[in-house]
């Protein structure tokens, strides 16, 4: 028998009209399902097994855009910018360089390409004062296309740091941080960190010669895993495990299970789509139980069911668990929630450096030295796209693209896709 957990708003996957969606369960298994009047019922699997749905809920009180950009007049989410209902402050923000790139994915969210017009200084510094106008400077991710594919990289990276932002990440697939001076330029501009795309075992030297000048550099790094199933989700503890073995100049692994908008092979069935406790069981399940399914917790920040985090220190060999568990009872206060995550990404995701001094065996200076340089994350994120859209997960939304006229777009609203790739902000 079905049970209904919650009625909520979507979009319609041809049209983008908002309908009226409901979250249900059969068995242990939870779909979002909706109806258009003119394009029909669609019903998407959104969680699968444990930990369990109900287990994973997070109560969080609202934290309303400082200085929303946009009116409320359509309804979400066609009114992004942010609105005066968005519910989370902002965390990240992401901004676009480029839409060319140097690889040809199966699976894209920017749907980047060989060519393109990239966005010019001027308007890039516009972006900037835009972020900080509402409310920022907030961490920032420099994306594209293959944002490496501009020459004048370190000069974006450059005028972030002089406009006050902090912690500045690069999204990157890595072929052209493999020429040192060119990467030598983006440390010296401001580069904290960087995302690092690794979805297979099959490309291992070539990122071994990025992380070699990482640690070179100081520059910190996390592996970016895009989870798809029966293609590379048996190979999830493997890449942690290269992360581990390439720690502390690896910070940690992040998987983003496969969300359907941008450019893709084909249209989804729920055959094609693992959900977020998916993810977790076959990390648990790979690692021989290394990693334990308690590990895990909701983020502090966005929705519960958008995402999940399980923080390691590793020692001598071993993964103790430092997860900060959600056992509140009441509700959780949504901008503390955006202010632990910031820092807790800038701390955390930037380099260490790599002391060449050794403290004395078995002294509290060597423990500390293990306990700072020792911590790593896995963490994921599950992006939705024009079938899975849930609205009030998208109002708790805290990673925000930047668009071209200068607004803060929830990262989800502005990578859907319809049917016949019609977009709604990109």
């Amino acid at each position: 028998m079905n049970e209904i957990i919650k009625e909520t708003q979507s979009i319609c996957p041809v049209c983008l009209k908002i309908v009226k969606a409901t979250v249900v369960k059969e068995c242990d298994d939870l779909y979002l399902t909706k109806n258009c009047e003119e394009h029909g019922f669609f019903k998407t699997v959104i969680w699968r097994g444990k930990p369990s749905y109900d287990s994973w809920k997070r109560n969080k009180s609202p934290a309303y855009p400082k200085v929303p950009y946009t009116k409320v007049e359509k309804g979400c989410p066609h009114d992004c910018g942010l609105c005066s209902d968005h519910r989370q402050h902002t965390c990240t923000v992401l901004i676009e360089v480029t839409s060319r790139c140097n690889l040809s994915c199966e699976f894209c969210f920017a749907d980047a390409h060989g060519n393109g017009t990239d966005p010019d200084m001027g308007t890039i510094e516009m972006w900037y004062s835009r972020i900080i106008e509402a409310g920022g400077p907030y961490n920032l991710q420099i994306s594209g296309g293959e944002p490496t594919m501009r020459e004048d990289l370190h000069e974006i990276i450059s005028k972030a740091t002089n406009m006050g932002f902090k912690f500045i990440q690069l999204n990157t697939n890595g072929i052209n941080l493999k020429n040192y001076s060119y990467y030598e330029k983006l440390k010296e501009a401001g580069l904290k960190s960087i995302f690092l795309q690794f979805n297979s075992k099959d490309i291992i030297q070539d990122k071994l010669k990025v992380i070699e000048y990482s640690a070179k550099l100081g520059i910190g790094v996390i592996l970016v895993c895009t989870v798809v199933p029966n293609k590379n989700d048996n190979i999830l503890w493997d890449i942690i495990d290269f992360g581990l073995k390439n720690a502390p100049t690896v910070r940690g692994v992040h998987f983003q299970p496969v969300s359907y908008f941008g450019r893709i092979p084909k249209l989804p069935e729920d055959k094609d789509r693992i959900t977020l406790p998916e993810v977790i069981s076959k990390i648990v399940q790979q690692s021989d139980n290394k990693i334990k399914l308690s590990d895990f917790a909701p983020s502090g920040c966005e929705n519960a069911y958008c995402s999940f985090h399980a923080n390691y220190i590793s020692v001598d060999g071993k993964l103790i668990t430092v997860s900060r568990k959600n056992e509140c009872c009441g509700e959780e206060n949504g901008k503390e929630g955006s202010k632990k995550s910031k820092r807790f990404v800038e701390r955390n995701w930037s380099g260490v450096k790599i002391n060449k001094y050794i403290p004395k065996k078995n002294s509290f200076e060597e423990l500390n030295q293990k306990i700072k340089n020792g911590f790593f994350s896995i963490s994921g994120m599950a992006f939705q796209d024009a079938w899975n859209v849930d609205t009030q997960r998208l109002k708790d939304c805290c990673i925000h693209v930047v668009s071209k006229e200068g607004n803060l777009i929830p990262f989800c609203a502005y990578n859907i896709t319809t049917l016949d790739q019609k977009k709604l902000y990109r």
